[in-house]
């Protein structure tokens, strides 16, 4: 007995692996400004995540690369790609809250949309793998 979708649960988790594929853009973006000025970002406050520009550059980078990775892998509907997608976006998340000191309405603006990847993977990700298949 076939299920029926919803065009907007699929066309949701659509939208959340395009937001992975530029949340890791972005995460990318602002890892290699990091990486290459230590002066790009200004410190307002003492945190007790404080590290200098260059390791927040790297670990950006990092991040940007594998959100971005799993955010291609949403589109082949497997399970391990929407897994990984879910952990991810907690770890950009968490990520982002600490870098609050650094860009707080950019690293507001990143939790909400990883929240909202979050939401989209978990409640309508397997809608995309029923899509998929012949």
């Amino acid at each position: 007995m076939a299920q029926n979708r919803s065009g907007a649960a699929v066309g949701f988790t659509m939208f959340a692996g395009i937001m992975m594929i530029l949340i890791g853009s972005f995460h990318i973006i602002g890892g290699l400004g990091g990486i290459f000025s230590d002066t790009a970002y200004v410190v307002t406050q003492k945190w007790i995540l404080q590290f200098d520009t260059t390791t927040w550059g790297w670990i950006h980078l990092l991040a940007g690369i594998l959100i971005l990775l799993a955010g291609f892998g949403v589109y082949s509907g497997a399970v391990w790609a929407r897994t990984v997608g879910v952990i991810l976006a907690t770890i950009s998340a968490i990520a982002n809250f600490a870098w609050l000191p650094y860009q707080p309405f950019w690293s507001i603006t990143m939790i909400v949309v990883d929240i909202f990847v979050i939401w989209a993977l978990t409640v309508h990700g397997r809608d995309i793998a029923q899509d998929m298949a012949p």
